[in-house]
């Protein structure tokens, strides 16, 4: 078959011939792990929600190469990179998803959305029962993006650029979204595309390191959670309270802490129409468009990018490290209450929500199927949301002047 023909009949297949051997190559192998991320979010042992639409972008991305107006390779998906106007409203006419990505994704939109979705779902009263207990666990699990943000400028990124791969440690997605768009616009696809792949290998990966930091026999401890029931009243202002003066004093970080209480507000006054709408509907439209879209920002020529492979190796150690110290506070907590105390809870700092907390639960009862950890590690659990996006506040506020 002629060249001409073959490449007019099967464009996808052609551009391989005619690329850049190390971009084909990485095409190629993209193809591969997006397989691998989709069946493994099939079988449950990643995240779903996540992976299979994040792998099906991967996956067709990568695929759907053609030769677009004058013999230059490229898709009819999205462009991250198109910022001038009248460009960006002519490629809008063009790909199909770009309208969702530039209106919704590129300005933490949708990160917003998910954080009501998510404050929705989260039980305030976990944290006021045992509030020293969940802060400390919380600060202690922030401690991988400190550690990031210095490691990352001594291996040669700016400031603002260390901080936004830093905020990976939090483990909190729409923090992580909502950080690099305002610090590192220019790392802000490679950042969230890394940042959501180890996310979702927590699931795989923090048990492991759990069990490593904690020896069998103080797994199964169960924790007594007595705390009287908590007047819907007080949690409501406790809710107002904490909205106010994280606003006050974080501003930059406002619209993210806006929403997440906003969605705690809705469940506590009861408001079920709009519960219903942010726990259902909001919440999973905005993941799915959200694990769609990192898939297909994972174009082989945008990850090839020289600065991808240090992030890959800093998002390694936010989250190792974070994983580390949260645990090293449930051991400090465990000395403290003198063993009567599950250091698991540790992992649960990590604001994965409610990921982490899940992981310390199902830890305690291999170990003792009676063991309950799991309010304890919900309250820690949104200790750590906080603690993560005060920590969001305060890098935009002082390094983002910086810049």
């Amino acid at each position: 078959m002629d060249a001409s023909i073959f490449s007019t009949l099967f464009p996808g297949i052609a551009s391989l011939f005619v690329q850049d051997p190390v971009i084909a190559g990485a095409r190629i192998g993209l193809i591969i792990f997006g397989f691998i991320l989709a069946y493994l979010g099939f079988t449950r042992k990643l995240e779903p929600l996540i992976m299979v639409p994040m792998g099906i972008g991967m996956i067709s991305i990568n695929c759907g190469v053609l030769f677009m107006e004058g013999g230059k390779l490229g898709t009819i998906f999205l462009d991250p990179l198109v910022s001038d106007p009248d460009a960006l409203v002519n490629i809008m006419q063009i790909n199909f998803l770009q309208p969702i990505y530039n209106l919704t994704f590129s300005n933490s939109l949708v990160a917003c959305l998910v954080f009501m979705g998510i404050g929705a779902m989260c039980e305030i009263g976990f944290i006021l029962a045992n509030p020293w207990t969940s802060i400390i666990i919380a600060i202690f699990a922030e401690a991988g993006t400190f550690v990031t943000l210095i490691l990352g400028v001594h291996l040669g990124l700016a400031p603002n650029e260390a901080a936004a791969v830093a905020s990976i440690g939090g483990a909190d997605g729409p923090i992580v979204l909502f950080t690099s768009l305002i610090l590192a616009p220019k790392l802000f696809v490679p950042i969230s595309v890394i940042a959501y792949l180890y996310l979702s290998l927590t699931y795989a990966g923090y048990p492991t390191l759990v069990k490593w930091l904690v020896p069998k026999k103080y797994r199964g401890i169960d924790i007594i959670f007595d705390a009287p029931e908590t007047p819907k009243s007080k949690k409501f202002i406790f809710i107002l309270v904490c909205c106010a003066i994280l606003c006050i004093l974080l501003p930059m970080a406002a619209p993210l802490l806006m929403s997440f209480f906003l969605g705690m507000a809705i469940k506590e006054a009861e408001i079920v129409p709009y519960q219903d709408l942010l726990e259902s509907t909001v919440l999973y439209v905005s993941t799915l468009m959200l694990g769609l879209l990192l898939g297909t920002l994972c174009e082989a020529s945008t990850l090839l990018n020289p600065k991808v492979a240090p992030l890959v190796i800093l998002g390694v150690c936010a989250l190792t490290v974070s994983g580390i110290t949260g645990v090293l506070g449930g051991w400090i907590l465990y000395w403290f209450k003198k063993g009567d105390f599950n250091p698991v809870v540790g992992i649960s700092g990590v604001s994965c929500v409610p990921t982490t907390a899940k992981i310390a639960q199902h830890i305690a009862e291999d170990e003792d199927p009676f063991a309950i950890v799991l309010p304890v590690a919900m309250g820690a659990n949104i200790g750590g949301v906080i603690v993560s996006a005060i920590a969001c506040g305060v890098f935009i506020a002082t390094i983002g002047m910086l810049k």
